[in-house]
């Protein structure tokens, strides 16, 4: 898109990752740096002088929050707290589009799709993180960025599927691990219910928002991206499409009664970005889930991360949009 890109962000922590086998660092100006480290990051701000800024840095996993919760919350809040505070030294920025999640919201389980204003909460530490980090956003919104100039927004995503992920206790990728390695997978908890996209949706949808924040600051605001309300899936049927385009695989169903709490329901109400920014989902669940084991089976048969990435992104744009 001609944009000149500057990456911050932790070093990768699994092996493969998509930062190495897609060559990221030949591609954009790549720093290495913890969030939490306000001077270092600020440091590369100043020098950067971004007129849009998409932030995603985060602790992004709920059981790994169980683990480490002060690490936490001292990512996805102060984190973000250091991001839009770098952005007062300078002049250039224009646009902020801060990421967080669908599990911001408080999550009675009801069935009920979740608005941009409902009632933020957070069970665990990372939802709790999560939404104290929207807390922040909309402070510094108010306080201090509206008055600068810079139109911040923040996008709650649901859950994401797609090539190139290897994070632990995420759904394909743990399939993945374990289909490739002839390993029967553990699936916790078989029915409960997100709402799954492909990961260029949301990715498409924070592009549009930087874009109509550009010309229009009034829409800082705060945002959902996820599929259509009724197009939520449960765990099992996710899996049981994955296998079936894998091919193989064993899968042990669980009855989501071992581990830390993870919530069993949680649907998104989408309907503020397709009115406000016309955003609207290009690809349904089994396309998505189908697209996703595709580019894994053909990584291991000798193709580029950096092509299967190429050529899902030139089939999202072509994908026609459905009224």
């Amino acid at each position: 898109m001609g944009a000149q890109v500057t990456g911050i962000s932790l070093p990768p922590t699994s092996n493969p990752n998509l930062f190495s086998l897609a060559n990221i660092d030949a591609l954009t100006d790549s720093h290495f740096i913890d969030i939490r480290n306000a001077d270092a990051l600020s440091n590369v701000i100043e020098k950067t002088k971004p007129e849009i800024v998409f932030h995603l840095a985060a602790q992004a996993l709920v059981r790994a929050s169980y683990k480490d919760p002060l690490a936490t919350l001292a990512t996805n809040v102060m984190g973000t707290a250091n991001v839009l505070n770098a952005l007062l030294k300078i002049d250039t920025t224009k646009v902020v589009v801060a990421v967080t999640t669908d599990k911001v919201y408080e999550n009675l389980e009801s069935g009920h799709p979740y608005k941009e204003y409902d009632k933020l909460g957070g069970y665990d530490p990372y939802s709790a993180s999560k939404a104290a980090a929207e807390i922040v956003i909309s402070c510094y919104r108010n306080s201090f960025l509206k008055q600068a100039g810079i139109a911040l927004a923040s996008a709650r995503a649901g859950n994401v599927i797609g090539g190139g992920d290897w994070s632990e206790d995420r759904l394909i990728p743990d399939a993945i691990r374990a289909w490739t390695s002839d390993s029967p997978l553990l699936i916790r908890n078989p029915n409960a219910v997100r709402p799954w996209q492909h990961v260029l949706e949301p990715l498409n949808g924070y592009l549009l928002l930087a874009e109509k924040l550009y010309e229009d600051p009034s829409l800082a605001k705060a945002y959902n991206f996820g599929p259509n309300t009724h197009e939520a899936a449960t765990v099992g049927d996710v899996i049981k499409l994955a296998n079936g385009i894998f091919g193989s695989g064993n899968i042990v169903w669980g009855e989501g009664i071992n581990g830390p709490h993870e919530a069993g329901l949680l649907t998104l109400d989408t309907s503020k970005a397709r009115v406000v920014l016309g955003i609207k989902p290009r690809w349904a669940l089994h396309e998505s889930v189908s697209r996703t084991m595709e580019w894994y089976k053909k990584l291991n048969s000798n193709h580029t991360a950096y092509s299967l990435c190429d050529a899902d992104i030139s089939a999202f744009i072509d994908t026609k949009i459905s009224s």
